[in-house]
């Protein structure tokens, strides 16, 4: 590469590399933010810049050009004393500290608007203000600005006057007001306060009659008086009412007329509120009817015609037996179906949106009779037959058409509800009744065939197969092709219907004596009334089990109800897993004997008559007392305490046991087979007792020879020193005490005894030996040989010769001189 070359390309490389420093180093210049008199601009920070100077100058306007100067750590600045809603060119200079610009820039700016003044503020409405303010130049939108506590809120508006929404009534604000343009907005106007009015009552109105409404509402939070008026529509008449009152009435209208109300609140300052208007209809008044009209056709019916009401929108007629028809255009309508034989009357009510009219003058009508719902033919007697039918309201006479199947024809004319004729066996006749009134006969009427009857059947049996089934068997009948059997008890009937001269009778009442009748019947003949019934009885009723009462251990009373005849036998059947018990009466109760305790019975009742048994009765439960243990044990521990032992009882769960004297008595649950009991009192006859309970609360009282505790151990027990080298112990008795006692000394040397006759209370003992320590015990023997083996031993100390006092050593020795 040559020389010229190299050089061009250091140039390039040079010129390249500045371009770049001055391409990192050019300074950048924004708008921050606008008032009426200031624009704040910022910039980025431009190295080795010791300053900042940024000039506003009016760009089509002659006015002069304002600048402030900056340190050079400043990156924000304000440049103030400017034109309102004028354009400024803002220039940025970044100088050295020899004043020499190192880089500049530029922006474009408008200043807001003048600050508009607000002349006045009211409330019209309860959620909004109206601000009225003056228009500056240049602004081409307002903010106004509402604050309440920590409500706030701006609303942007084209020009004055300008309105604040979604406020709360009667609520303090303060207003300002902000003129705009395309360069920011201005600072607030000096503020205004302004109150919302009260907001508008809430109004109900109802038409509790055609010449009234009702306009009721709540309270409305802050207003003290009230202002309403009612306006007749289509009419310029109107009439306005101020009250405190929340109800008001307003009477004397017209019916079927829609009537508006406005309602306004008022605030303690005179200020009306906003206002509401509800519009009301009244009731419309009663149509007359002017015609009811009975129609004929398939179904009967009525049309019922009345005059329209001013405000009746739709119209209802209604008869006193609940029928109706509605009609909303004409001025009559039709309830189908009627039925015959009514006599009503029909009212008409108008209806609108407020409610119904007063009914109508009722208007009375009548139908023709109904034909009778049943005609039949009886024959008390063969041969003397009546067709007879149900009585028919609104009837003034009957005409009954008997028609036989010869041909044979008769009528009658009657106003009572039978008509005679003679039937012979074996002829079809055809019956019909017409019914008459003033309106008519009725269209038509039902027709009833009647045929004569076959004969009764002879040689009736009738035999019991099961407790409540009676089988009946006959011989057959000559032209019978059915036959109906019935069993009758007073009001309770049962059938049985069968081609086959045998029917069995089920389902009847047990204990209970039936007339049984059988009917032949054929097709064309019907059935023969008149054979003669033939009395039968069923099996008893089965006895209920009410209560088992224990009498003692193994007898129950058996308590049952007797629902048979006072002839009836009743056993009662104690079923049980090792045997069965049974007792038999005539009477309500019966006793089970010789039940084994602690057992458990299904137990049950069976009535028995002449006519056969019932079933048994609903089982019950027999549980039997538990049984007293086989013996009972009692060993005295103490003098003052014994252990009772038994045997097992079975069926027990747990024992109440108790020994009883004179003295008192000592008692003690438990679910053992043992129980320790205080409290004896020593020579004394108690009686033994025994509660076996079982788990279910069944409880066995026994009794056992009595128990004789044993005798009282003496007291007060000393041992003295006799001059001829002996030794008297001497004690107290206690209680009975014509017993003999006996007594032992055990010392360190010798043991010696001796026994004391009944009523001793000593005991002498020739000493071999002085100076020795000795056990003392004095108990007494019972009858049977045997010594009270608890009675507490004394330890005494005997000295030799020389002194015959004793101390006791130890609480239990003495020492004897």
């Amino acid at each position: 590469m040559g020389t010229t070359q190299f050089k061009m390309l250091r140039l390039l490389l040079l010129l390249a590399f500045t371009q770049i420093c001055a391409a990192q180093n050019d300074i950048t210049l924004s708008v921050f933010t606008v008032t009426s008199k200031s624009i704040t601009v910022q910039w980025s920070s431009y190295d080795n810049a010791s300053s900042y100077k940024i000039t506003a100058t009016p760009k089509n306007s002659p006015g002069r050009s304002v600048f402030a100067q900056f340190s050079g750590n400043s990156v924000m600045g304000s440049v103030i004393s400017l034109s309102p809603n004028t354009v400024y060119t803002m220039q940025l200079e970044a100088m050295d500290n020899a004043l020499n610009v190192l880089s500049d820039a530029e922006t474009e700016e408008t200043t807001a608007p003048e600050v508009p003044s607000i002349e006045k503020a009211y409330s019209k409405h309860s959620d909004s203000i109206t601000v009225e303010f003056t228009e500056v130049p240049g602004a081409t939108s307002y903010i106004l600005r509402a604050q309440s506590g920590n409500f706030f809120s701006e609303t942007t508006v084209t020009g004055s006057p300008g309105t604040v929404v979604q406020l709360q009534p009667y609520t303090d604000y303060e207003l300002s007001v902000m003129s705009v343009n395309s360069g920011g907005r201005s600072q607030p106007s000096d503020p205004i306060e302004a109150r919302t009015v009260v907001m508008a009552p809430k109004l109900n109105t109802t038409s509790p009659d055609n010449s009234t409404i009702l306009v009721s509402w709540p309270l409305v939070k802050n207003a003290v008086l009230y202002m309403l008026c009612i306006i007749r529509e289509d009419s310029n008449s109107r009439v306005k009412l101020n009250t405190t009152d929340t109800p008001v009435t307003f009477d004397g209208l017209e019916a079927g007329t829609t009537y508006c109300i406005k309602g306004t609140a008022w605030d303690s300052e005179g200020r009306a509120g906003d206002d509401i208007t509800v519009c009301q209809i009244t009731r419309p008044q009663s149509p007359d009817v002017t015609y009811v009209q009975v129609t004929q056709g398939r179904s009967l019916g009525i049309a019922v015609y009345w005059v329209l009401v001013q405000g009746g929108e739709d119209y209802m007629a209604w008869t006193t037996n609940g029928q109706n028809c509605t009609s909303t255009v004409n001025s009559y309508c039709y309830i189908i179906p009627v039925e015959c034989g009514q006599n009503h009357s029909v009212s008409v009510v108008a209806y609108n949106s407020a409610g119904p009219s007063d009914p109508s003058q009722s208007a009375e009508y009548i139908t023709y009779p109904c034909p009778p719902e049943n005609i039949w033919v009886v024959e008390p007697v063969a041969g003397n037959c009546s067709v007879v039918w149900d009585d028919v309201p609104l009837v003034e006479h009957y005409m009954a058409f008997i028609k036989r199947d010869d041909g044979t024809e008769k009528s009658c004319n009657t106003t009572g509800t039978t008509c005679p004729f003679s039937c012979m066996c074996g002829y079809t006749y055809l019956t019909t009744v017409f019914p008459y009134n003033q309106a008519g006969s009725s269209p038509y009427a039902q027709v009833r065939n009647y045929t004569t009857i076959p004969c009764c059947p002879q040689d009736v049996t009738i035999k019991l197969v099961s407790t409540e089934t009676l089988e009946v068997m006959w011989p057959s009948v000559k032209g019978a092709e059915l036959y109906e059997t019935t069993a009758a008890q007073t009001n309770d009937v049962i059938h049985c219907n069968d081609t086959a001269p045998v029917c069995a009778l089920s389902d009847l009442r047990c204990n209970t004596a039936y007339s049984v009748t059988v009917t032949p019947c054929s097709e064309l003949r019907g059935c023969n009334r008149t054979c003669a019934p033939s009395t039968h009885e069923t099996a008893p009723c089965a006895p209920e089990i009410l209560t088992m009462t224990q009498t003692n251990n193994s007898t129950f009373t058996v308590l049952y109800t007797t629902p048979n005849n006072p002839k009836t036998n009743y056993t009662i059947t104690a079923v049980g897993r090792y045997g069965t018990h049974t007792c038999q009466s005539r009477n309500t109760s019966c006793q089970l004997t010789q039940l084994p305790c602690g057992s458990t019975y299904e137990v049950m009742a069976v009535a028995t008559t002449t006519v056969g048994r019932s079933l048994p009765g609903f089982s019950k439960t027999l549980e039997t007392g538990p049984c007293c243990p086989m013996y009972v044990n009692v060993t005295q521990v103490t003098q003052a305490m014994t252990n009772v032992t038994w045997s097992p009882g079975s069926g027990a769960r747990y024992y109440i046991t108790s020994l009883t004297s004179s003295h008192g008595h000592a008692k003690c649950h438990t679910l053992d087979n043992h129980c320790l009991m205080g409290c004896i009192t020593c020579g004394t006859n108690y009686s033994v007792n025994l509660e076996a309970i079982s788990s279910t609360g069944h409880k066995s009282e026994c009794k056992y020879r009595g128990f004789s505790s044993s005798a009282c151990c003496p007291t007060s027990v000393k041992l003295y020193r006799r001059a001829n080298n002996s030794l008297r112990v001497y004690w107290r008795s206690l209680g009975a005490w014509m017993q003999n006692h006996t007594v032992e000394l055990n010392g360190t040397a010798a043991d010696y005894s001796c026994i004391a006759a009944a009523g001793s209370k000593y005991c002498d003992i020739q000493e071999e030996t002085c100076g020795d320590v000795y056990t003392v015990v004095v108990a007494p023997v019972g009858q049977n040989g045997i010594k009270v083996s608890f009675c507490q031993p004394r330890r005494y100390s005997v000295l030799c010769p020389g002194s015959n006092a004793g101390m006791v050593i130890s609480s239990r020795r003495q020492t004897v001189e």
